[in-house]
């Protein structure tokens, strides 16, 4: 047990890392606690409440994964930076499960207006730019390319779609064609 440098940013990284471990259900006051040989009370210094601390979760997996992002995509466009965008998407999913699944819970107000909301946005507004999209169009294209991607994942973290042939690698290279394909065609305004 470890009880010295308990500060929130710790408490923070100790449940993401539970969350990684035991799935992010697993993450409560009481075992963070255990973890660190404190009384659950100690932590409310650090942290205001559960609610609180899987907020700060999300925030911190938005920030991890921005910076994947940044690195994956790095002077790239089109085609190239949407499957690079996308693979560290996935990477991330499969490196960390229980970060991941914070990132799909509903996002407090104050995790929607954090910097690494807005780094996550902004790269992700930047390689859809690449595609030469209306801005009228960014949000829709956004959309669609969060749901891909997000439920792609979903389904290949559950198992549901790795029980027959063709390889789910193979599905995959598959939807992100389909998704380059879709943002070249993309209708411009006034052309539905």
């Amino acid at each position: 047990m470890v009880r010295a440098n308990l500060t929130p940013a710790a408490v923070i990284a100790a449940a993401a890392d539970l969350a990684d471990r035991e799935g992010f259900d697993a993450i409560t006051l009481s075992a963070l606690a255990r973890r660190f040989g404190v009384q659950t009370a100690s932590l409310y210094s650090h942290v205001r409440d559960r609610s609180a601390l899987l907020d700060s979760v999300h925030e911190l997996a938005l920030g991890e994964l921005a910076d994947r992002i940044a690195i994956a995509i790095g002077g790239l466009s089109g085609r190239d930076a949407l499957i690079a965008l996308a693979n560290a998407h996935r990477d991330y999913a499969r490196q960390f499960p229980g970060r991941w699944a914070a990132l799909q819970r509903p996002a407090a107000p104050s995790t929607v207006q954090s910097e690494a909301a807005g780094r996550v946005a902004a790269l992700t507004l930047a390689m859809l730019r690449g595609y030469r999209l209306p801005e009228t169009e960014l949000v829709h294209a956004t959309r669609l390319l969060g749901a891909t991607i997000n439920g792609f994942l979903a389904l290949e973290a559950s198992g549901s779609i790795a029980h027959r042939e063709p390889p789910t690698e193979l599905s995959w290279q598959r939807a992100l064609d389909a998704l380059d394909t879709v943002f070249r065609s993309w209708p411009t305004e006034g052309n539905p």
